[in-house]
């Protein structure tokens, strides 16, 4: 009897094809299969992987005795040069990926990240138009299932040899969505560009991960009140003089602080004087649906604000807890 290595390349291609043959005609419909998986990752949704791990390693082994060759890489397997260097998740506002290619004319102008699972955010810009590179985490339930509802799409794009989709196309706009490894997935959405889609697919293709970018302006959060935790920071401005930082801390039931540093006076009338940062300030209680305010101008000439639903003296003790930088990168902005 001849041996699985003593078959001929063409034997062994006819074999192969056969056998899937006769396995496609058992095969369920693929809506069932679909519809079976999304129900079995809802129910054991920590089981999902160490079970789609365990059946690609019993499919290799089976490939590896039969003398067949692994050339091809699967179209969810990771990409190394896409993949990041650091872990899933971070408690340091870090962007873990940049294109390596973008339209004429654009410049950056917005960056935002977080700890743990808030999604990493860059935006470019030229004039009305913008391209916007997005990364989530799949620990987000909001994209845990996107692997699924990609691969239920009949049209997809492939994105450095991993299956993608695209949706929103309008020929100006359109939003290519992808994974870009186990933990990760990214979104480069285009608005107000010609051949949208295309455009899309070239960025996306020119994505690399692994030099995380830290997001640093002029501020950082100090000791925050019981109940409240970092959620992220947004440093944006169309010019290096335009920059302004926005900090972000989330509490209970939704409740938000924000805290900003930028060029420009925020209204303060009605405002009361306040002691904030060892000189005078202002206080703005909470009116027409408008947080409370406190606000102070910086010996540099710009303003530091910290609005909320909570009270004065929790305002004024986050702003006088907040750390400066007085040397802020904003070199970046419009660039």
């Amino acid at each position: 009897m001849t041996s699985p290595r003593e078959l001929s390349e063409l034997e062994t291609e006819t074999l192969l094809r056969e056998s899937l043959d006769h396995l496609a005609t058992r095969a369920p419909d693929g809506d069932e299969v679909r519809n079976a998986l999304a129900r079995a990752v809802q129910a054991r949704p920590r089981r999902r992987r160490s079970r789609l791990a365990l059946a690609g390693a019993t499919a290799a082994v089976i490939a590896i005795v039969a003398g067949i060759p692994l050339v091809a890489r699967g179209a969810f397997d990771a990409d190394p040069a896409a993949t990041p260097a650091s872990s899933p998740t971070t408690d340091r506002p870090l962007l873990q990926y940049a294109p390596g290619w973008l339209p004429d004319g654009f410049t950056e102008q917005y960056r935002a990240a977080g700890p743990g699972i808030t999604p990493q955010v860059r935006r470019w810009a030229a004039g009305p138009a913008e391209v916007v590179l997005s990364a989530y985490s799949t620990d987000d339930p909001e994209w845990s299932q996107t692997k699924l509802r990609i691969a239920a799409l009949r049209d997809q794009v492939i994105v450095r040899g991993r299956v993608g989709m695209v949706t929103g196309d309008s020929g100006t706009a359109a939003t290519l969505t992808w994974m870009a490894d186990d933990y990760h997935v990214l979104t480069a959405k285009i608005a107000g560009v010609p051949e949208a889609r295309r455009v899309a697919e070239r960025i996306a293709d020119s994505v690399r991960g692994g030099g995380a970018v830290l997001v640093r302006g002029e501020a950082r959060l100090g000791p925050l009140p019981a109940g409240l935790r970092e959620q992220s920071t947004v440093v944006q401005g169309n010019t290096p003089a335009a920059g302004t930082t926005e900090l972000t801390a989330t509490g209970p039931a939704g409740t938000a602080l924000r805290v900003g540093v930028g060029p420009g006076s925020p209204g303060l009338g009605g405002g009361t004087a306040v002691p904030v940062r060892g000189t005078d300030g202002r206080y703005v209680p909470p009116r027409q649906g408008d947080d409370a305010l406190v606000a102070v101008r910086l010996p540099s000439g710009r303003w530091l604000t910290v609005t909320g639903r909570q009270s004065r003296e929790t305002l004024t003790a986050v702003a006088d807890a907040v750390v400066l930088d007085p040397a802020p990168d904003y070199r970046w902005l419009g660039s």
